[in-house]
């Protein structure tokens, strides 16, 4: 893909919508592709991750090992969807596995690329961390949701 394939698909990823053309241009000649065919594993679950992934095309099945050593469905990841998100910031473990259902490619942003466009663009920053804390709200008010059932 050209890089204003790569610039185009970024802009649409939740986490990265509304930043300036020339910043997702500096993402994405950063980033990496990485092409899967299908059934291999992007990553597995309890592994250090250390970027994010952008699905440009293809799905991926997210699944993750229960106590009880089952493997539980987590969903599917199809074009345009961030997996690891808080790897591109932070030590992170990975929460389940990613596994190609057909031919796929992601596009990988490490996490001192991520870094470094924080340090550099300050709105960028404010940005990813209203997002991020949008998303942890959301998170806690479904959390909190399932509580009632569980009382």
């Amino acid at each position: 893909m050209a890089l204003a394939d790569d610039i185009a698909l970024l802009s649409q990823v939740p986490l990265f919508a509304g930043l300036a053309e020339d910043k997702l241009r500096l993402m994405a000649f950063g980033a990496e592709r990485r092409r899967l065919v299908e059934g291999q594993t992007l990553f597995r679950e309890g592994t250090s991750a250390d970027c994010g992934f952008v699905v440009a095309y293809g799905a991926f099945q997210l699944t993750s090992t229960q106590r009880d050593g089952s493997t539980r469905e987590e969903g599917m990841a199809d074009a345009g969807t961030l997996l690891s998100e808080l790897a591109m910031i932070s030590a992170v473990e990975r929460k389940y596995t990613a596994v190609a259902v057909e031919d796929s490619e992601v596009i990988r942003i490490n996490r001192p690329l991520f870094r470094r466009m924080l340090e550099e663009y300050p709105d960028v920053a404010v940005l990813v961390d209203a997002r991020i804390r949008e998303n942890l709200s959301a998170m806690i008010t479904q959390m909190r949701g399932l509580a009632r059932r569980f009382a």
